[in-house]
């Protein structure tokens, strides 16, 4: 089954990424796979304290996670897998698209700020062409009417 992998962050742009990835899996018989990364910068600190910190960020992560997973299966039909890693977000990334050849296209969201569509969307927009697999650059502007349209 082709997979559509989907980021997951605290960002506004990442509801639209997890929207299009369920609809288009929904209508074309894939499947959703969610990646949370857990940047190494937030546990700095004594080890007890990066453990509670740690433990902390996956249920944060497991909560939010539950939120997609619920619209994802009551809405579209799709039951999504989550993954979560520990590291620099673009190498673990790239490691989860080469660890699960299942994985057919990566979804992200593009922020509509100031500061642009967002870290990995400008860093792997960079290297595109050399990616193993398709890129879909999903705008955090549009709407749900919108991206059922065009799903």
């Amino acid at each position: 089954m082709r997979k559509f992998l989907v980021v997951l962050d605290d960002s506004r742009e990442c509801l639209n990424a997890m929207r299009y990835a369920a609809m288009r899996a929904a209508k074309t018989g894939g499947g959703v796979e969610i990646l949370a990364i857990i940047p190494p910068d937030e546990f700095q600190h004594w080890i007890g304290v990066s453990d509670i910190m740690r433990a902390e960020a996956r249920e944060r992560i497991e909560a939010h996670f539950q939120v997609f997973a619920k619209w994802m299966r009551d809405r579209q039909g799709v039951d999504p897998h989550l993954v979560i890693r520990e590291g620099e977000p673009v190498p673990e990334l790239m490691t989860q698209i080469r660890d699960d050849k299942e994985i057919g296209i990566l979804v992200l969201g593009a922020g509509t700020g100031k500061s642009g569509p967002g870290p990995l969307v400008s860093q792997l927009s960079k290297t595109a062409g050399t990616l193993p697999i398709p890129i879909t650059v999903v705008p955090g502007s549009l709407s749900k009417e919108q991206l059922e349209a065009i799903t």
